[in-house]
């Protein structure tokens, strides 16, 4: 049984951790554990995600509350209050091509040492990055994103941490469950063993630490 109270799940992340969120502008974010850091008052957190989703929803809600030293992501453009603290030097914000950003993240999954990418090159992107030739065109060495945690929102879970996401919800989550030490599974629906057919899970239990519990 995998099953943990919300309140414990996240009582086991320290201020100053790497923190992976799923979701693509708020959709497939799991909102209960966001809302539950925010609850707790963590400080100095850098969260890895595809953005700072917008005031209000998702991680915007870790913005407001001053959680945030970092936010390594693909945009901030819906969210003014990141645009803010960034300006004002409140917010450490490192822009990612969105995909280089999930294949860093999926490289630290696989055990890989970087993936090459020809975005970037012969821009300020390749400050201080290696360039490598391969076949004539000039690639930049992008290294791999790890987490200690991977907060990951599922549409449907068994109690042993087997998963099925819905429709576009899927998007970051099967990969940053892949990437992080610690993987926290909000499902909306949690079902006996047996439930889920085994060519249906996404994300296998293997990956995944801890289930929320549901009262």
């Amino acid at each position: 049984m995998k099953t943990i109270q919300i309140e414990n799940a996240v009582a086991m992340i320290p201020d100053g951790a790497t923190v992976m969120v799923g979701g693509f502008m708020g959709v497939g974010t799991p909102e209960r554990l966001i809302d539950e850091i925010a609850r707790q008052g963590k400080r100095e957190l850098t969260v890895i995600a595809n953005d700072t989703a917008m005031p209000g929803r998702g991680i915007g809600k870790l913005v407001e509350a001053g959680v945030l030293r970092k936010a390594v992501v693909s945009h901030i453009g819906l969210n003014p209050e990141t645009q803010r603290r960034m300006i004002a030097g409140e917010l450490e914000v490192d822009l990612v091509p969105q995909g280089t950003l999930i294949e860093r993240i999926r490289a630290a999954g696989c055990g890989l040492g970087g993936i090459l990418t020809a975005t970037g090159v012969g821009t300020l992107v390749e400050h201080g990055k290696r360039k490598l030739e391969v076949d004539g065109i000039e690639y930049l060495l992008e290294t791999p994103l790890h987490a200690e945690f991977a907060l990951v929102e599922a549409f449907l879970s068994d109690y042993q941490g087997n998963l099925v996401y819905a429709l576009t919800a899927r998007n970051f989550n099967p990969i940053i469950a892949m990437a992080a030490s610690t993987v926290i599974v909000d499902a909306a629906h949690i079902v006996p063993i047996g439930m889920i057919p085994p060519d249906h899970v996404i994300t296998p239990s293997v990956l995944v630490d801890y289930v929320i519990a549901h009262h």
